[in-house]
């Protein structure tokens, strides 16, 4: 069941997200005093989608390439135990059962289960996940409904600006299958923001050049829950200041 408008899948409203090979638990210790929730990953967790990494870390990407993914995703949940911050794991997979899987170990830790329907690398869509899921939402929904059937907390990572994907619409059918957020890697479409929250009850995270107080309340004019902090997550002062700026957008009243 998606949360009420004016709920909170985390508190304070900022996020953490993945950054493919960095994300892991120290990682999100960093941003612990700033941040709502860490999205840790994004992890590989099936033979097509790790591959698919391989290729990737072979041209100098920098992926998670551990042994075996799910003791990994384990391990981590696990280690944000110790940390005052909710924890997320976003996945890549073109199959379910690891999918439900993963969704299992995030509903035994209060973790969200963040499907990644986001990766625009040429492997990782050809491998059937990622951004390519943008184009197969029956697919991306089977995905959806495999890691709600744990009841684990389930968000969805989706970018902005693929052609032929209306966003609002597909937003709609992850609600219907379950899932409880949407990620928005907007791009230079931060409307499309406003165009999911009005759209659906989804909990909206809004992402893509979060760094300061004008960047953040832009998001929150359209309608986002929450914004997320991507590259700048390990910058202690841009954290500061997108933490100063949710507190005075949600906590003083103060919308200008």
């Amino acid at each position: 069941m998606s949360p009420d408008r004016g709920g909170a899948l985390f508190d304070p409203p900022v996020a953490l997200a993945s950054l493919s090979g960095r994300s892991d638990a120290e990682w999100a210790e960093g941003g612990g005093p700033f941040a709502g929730c860490a999205f840790l990953g994004g992890i590989a967790l099936d033979d097509a989608t790790r591959r698919a990494a391989r290729s990737m870390v072979e041209r100098d990407r920098t992926e998670f390439l551990p042994s075996d993914p799910l003791a990994f995703v384990q391990r981590q949940l696990r280690a944000m135990e110790e940390l005052p911050i909710r924890a997320g794991v976003n996945v890549r997979s073109a199959a379910l059962a690891p999918i439900e899987d993963a969704a299992g170990r995030c509903q035994d830790h209060d973790a969200i289960l963040e499907i990644n329907a986001h990766c625009r690398q040429a492997e990782m869509c050809e491998a059937g996940a990622g951004q390519a899921l943008l184009d197969r939402p029956e697919k991306l929904c089977r995905q959806v409904e495999a890691a709600t059937a744990t009841g684990a907390t389930v968000s969805v990572k989706v970018r902005a600006e693929v052609d032929g994907v209306e966003l609002p619409t597909l937003a709609a059918k992850l609600e219907r299958a379950g899932a409880d957020a949407v990620h928005v890697d907007a791009m230079d479409s931060e409307h499309v923001v406003g165009e999911i929250a009005d759209a659906t009850g989804l909990f909206v995270i809004a992402n893509n050049e979060v760094r300061d107080a004008e960047s953040a309340h832009e998001y929150f004019r359209y309608g986002a829950d929450a914004v997320s902090v991507g590259r700048a997550s390990d910058d202690p002062d841009v954290l500061a200041a997108v933490r100063r700026a949710t507190h005075e957008w949600f906590q003083t009243g103060a919308k200008p």
